[in-house]
């Protein structure tokens, strides 16, 4: 008998998907047909969007589109290259020097996925010998750069979720001859907490740590014009790099980091995922110069997001919902038992809401929840129809 393990064979013995299919509760994968920002279509359907990371709402705005349209019949829908070589354009340089001045930083890079910017930064800075200091809560693009730098000879140690205590005992255990970097998020995906940012930069300091801050959730949000969890705390010049995406805020898609120049710099040139995958796309790019025009001029926008998310929080605590604690855009009602999340979720697609579901193996035990997001652009009908969908559900299913 062939005793060699078929790879494929834990692709044949995965079955929750089809389990959960089969149940009618599936709440992965379905597309939509059109987005008008705060409502979008499925199957001809219309429902309410409080799942988005669409914060301001500009991935609809004429001139958004107008900008990406104009930069198409500009450059074409390709740069056919790296930054590296031959896929830099005008607009690249362009607004990197734009986010440069509005994160208040000395250079930007771009990357073509926020994903890839993560794994453009740690494995090329944090290198054998050195330390990586990660929130146990990161998002996966920061685990999955951490890993690959730890692949390379770097040490990865994390500390308890957003814990100064425990971030200073790691902090201890560091050889003081050894370069580190305290990695986090600025607003976690999950619960859109903040981040402790005023006691983690009083330990950088203390322990000669270097600070990397994902503000993918923070921009448009919290700080200063919409500027992020630094500027929030009036923290910029002692937060060292500054990360971000643009599928979120910036309505389109491809990263950044903001940084020092010589840091920037030596980023541009040694990070592999820059220099060998394709740069981001002229009408990508376009799109971020026309939103970030936008958040400078239009700071009401920040304003009317936070309100109608204030909106929101203010009415599923009244209902007797348990959330997570946030200020930020995100609402994530906990609901603490898998199938009552899938059954609610469908449920609430039903009702004409599309929320994202948190389940195993994606939380822990006990911590399945519904993740609801908002928009400066959603009207109180729509967040009224959210309010009394969650509540008349959340009766039915003893969750309240």
């Amino acid at each position: 008998m062939d005793k060699t393990k078929d790879l494929f064979k834990k692709c044949i013995e995965f079955t929750l998907a089809d389990e959960v299919k089969a149940q009618g509760v599936y709440p992965f994968f379905h597309p939509i047909d059109e987005n008008e920002g705060p409502v979008v279509s499925f199957a001809g359907r219309k429902l309410v969007m409080a799942g988005s990371n669409n914060y301001l709402g500009l991935t609809a705005d004429p001139r958004v589109k107008a900008a990406s349209i104009k930069a198409i019949n500009k450059y074409g829908t390709s740069c056919s290259g790296s930054r590296y070589m031959t896929g830099t354009v005008n607009l690249h340089i362009e607004l990197e020097e734009k986010l440069a001045d509005f994160f208040e930083k000395e250079r930007c890079l771009l990357f073509s996925t926020g994903y890839q910017t993560g794994q453009g930064i740690i494995p090329t800075l944090v290198q054998r010998g050195e330390y990586i200091v990660s929130d146990r809560d990161n998002h996966a693009s920061l685990v999955a750069a951490s890993i690959m730098a730890q692949g390379a000879g770097a040490n990865l140690v994390r500390y308890n979720h957003n814990n100064m205590e425990d971030l200073e005992r790691v902090l201890q255990k560091i050889p003081e001859t050894a370069g580190r970097l305290i990695v986090s998020d600025g607003v976690f995906s999950v619960s859109g907490e903040i981040v402790d940012l005023p006691e983690l930069v009083a330990l950088a300091k203390k322990y000669n740590a270097r600070i990397l801050i994902d503000d993918a959730h923070a921009v448009g949000v919290i700080g200063k014009g919409g500027r992020g969890t630094p500027s929030e705390f009036g923290l910029v010049n002692e937060v060292d790099l500054i990360m971000g995406t643009f599928s979120k805020t910036f309505g389109s898609l491809g990263g950044y980091v903001a940084g020092d120049r010589s840091v920037i710099n030596y980023i541009k040139h040694n990070a592999s995922s820059l220099i060998f995958s394709a740069s981001p796309t002229p009408a990508s790019v376009a799109a971020v110069l026309a939103t970030l025009e936008i958040i400078r001029n239009e700071p009401e926008l920040t304003e009317r997001l936070i309100a109608n998310t204030d909106y929101v929080r203010q009415g599923l605590l009244k209902a007797g919902f348990t959330l997570m604690p946030s200020r930020t855009a995100i609402v994530t009602v906990l609901i603490s038992d898998q199938m009552k999340t899938l059954l609610f979720w469908k449920k609430l697609f039903d009702a004409g809401v599309y929320v994202n579901a948190f389940i195993r193996p994606g939380v822990m035990p006990g911590h399945e929840a519904l993740r609801t997001s908002f928009m400066a652009t959603h009207r109180k009908e729509h967040l009224d129809k959210v309010i009394t969908e969650f509540s008349t559900i959340g009766k039915e299913l003893g969750v309240i």
